[in-house]
């Protein structure tokens, strides 16, 4: 029985479960001090934010754990894969037209009052699969398809994500978009040529996104060019639309290496806007300090680097292409939210991974991550095997 366990244990990746877990701690401990303000506001009392982020998490776990063990064949049946993007379709066009409306855009649906779906969210794992799938039997089975097969799931990712744009969110958009292109450059070039296209694409946003702004303020209105303003003169406009990102940069410097201590942010106190979601990570920075934030961000690359190793070394296209696709969400997810706290990139409403209040991206970043877990699992008792081979034949040919 313990050497049962002890054996099932080692098949779990170290290097992705340890950060998993730390992020997930603190995310919990972060949003119940950074939802000071927000809890003692709310009618439901003091703990509730602190109770509902650990059953997020514990869930989430949960899922991980169920997803790591199934076999993944499960995740490409046709009929699966079929029912998921009607669901898809019929969410992200309910939401529109039925959903809650929170901070401008339209992309929660409530159920029984009690817990909140994004469809947005779902999106993105949804794409993983689907786009996978898909790509993998055109790599295996070329002359089973036409050389214009690429455009129909291409099409399908591309009404889901206007679906996504017309809530509006266009953070959203934005990831779903950037899986979409990855799953596409990995299945269609070589890793070099995709790696070029990546980095072109992500220095084009960086440096091209004030003239964007610009253009953004002339024909954009409401909420959304208000962020834009903010993003491109945030002390011009810090008693309006930069009050957000002004407030994030002062958070971040009354931290300074080593925080103020948990729980004695001045920033959260009414002044921050969404501190436990859009804005935790000034949050952290604040009560942390820099420090904090590092190991954050370093947690972060580890989780991304190692799922892009797991799915380099996978010995299948739908492996790989799963654990890029969830590498590039959780690498674009954390670079929009860490980019708007900084300033580099205007606030989209988009969540830190793993750490900040939400139950909709919890468990669909855990489902993703199990994914990934799923993949390095098989690998790693793939080479035990091997390796017990090995040594069963040195021992043979020893006697």
């Amino acid at each position: 029985m313990k050497n049962q366990a002890k054996r099932r244990f080692s098949t779990w990746d170290p290097w992705l479960l340890v950060p998993f877990l730390s992020l997930c701690v603190l995310g919990v401990v972060m949003v119940y001090s950074a939802s000071a303000v927000v809890r003692y506001q709310s009618e439901s009392g003091p703990f509730s934010y602190l109770r509902k982020q650990a059953i997020f998490a514990v869930l989430g776990l949960l899922v991980l754990m169920f997803v790591s063990s199934v076999d993944i064949k499960m995740f490409r049946s046709p009929g699966l894969l079929k029912y998921f993007a009607m669901a898809m379709f019929l969410s992200l066009i309910g939401v529109k037209l039925f959903g809650a409306s929170i901070n401008g855009a339209q992309g929660w649906i409530n159920i029984g009052g009690v817990f909140s779906i994004q469809p947005a969210e779902v999106c993105k794992l949804f794409l993983i699969l689907y786009l996978a799938s898909l790509f993998t039997d055109y790599r295996e089975h070329p002359k089973s398809f036409s050389k214009y097969a690429y455009a129909f799931p291409l099409t399908v990712a591309a009404v889901l994500i206007v679906l996504i744009v017309i809530q509006p969110d266009l953070g959203g958009a934005a990831i779903n978009s950037a899986i979409v292109l990855i799953l596409f450059l990995s299945a269609k070039t070589k890793w070099k040529g995709g790696v070029t296209v990546l980095v072109s694409v992500f220095l084009g946003v960086i440096f091209g996104m004030p003239f964007v702004s610009e253009l953004a303020v002339k024909y954009i209105h409401g909420y959304k060019a208000a962020r834009f303003v903010g993003y491109l003169n945030p002390f011009g406009s810090a008693s309006g639309a930069g009050s957000q990102l002004v407030n994030s940069y002062y958070a971040i410097s009354n931290g300074g290496l080593f925080g103020k201590g948990l729980g004695n942010s001045i920033q959260k106190m009414g002044y921050l806007p969404e501190p436990n979601t859009d804005f935790i990570l000034a949050v952290i920075a604040e009560e942390l300090g820099l420090i904090t934030v590092i190991l954050i961000l370093l947690g972060l690359g580890i989780i991304v680097c190692r799922t892009i190793q797991i799915g380099a070394r996978a010995t299948n296209q739908y492996d790989t292409l799963i654990c890029y696709g969830v590498a590039t969400f959780i690498l674009v997810e954390a670079s929009f939210n860490i980019g708007a706290v900084c300033g580099l990139l205007p606030i989209t409403g988009v969540t830190l991974p793993f750490i900040s209040y939400g139950g909709s991206s919890m468990l669909v970043l855990c489902f993703a991550l199990g994914l990934v877990f799923n993949v390095s699992r098989r690998q790693r008792v793939r080479r035990s095997a091997q390796q017990s081979q090995v040594k069963e034949g040195v021992l043979n040919a020893n006697a």
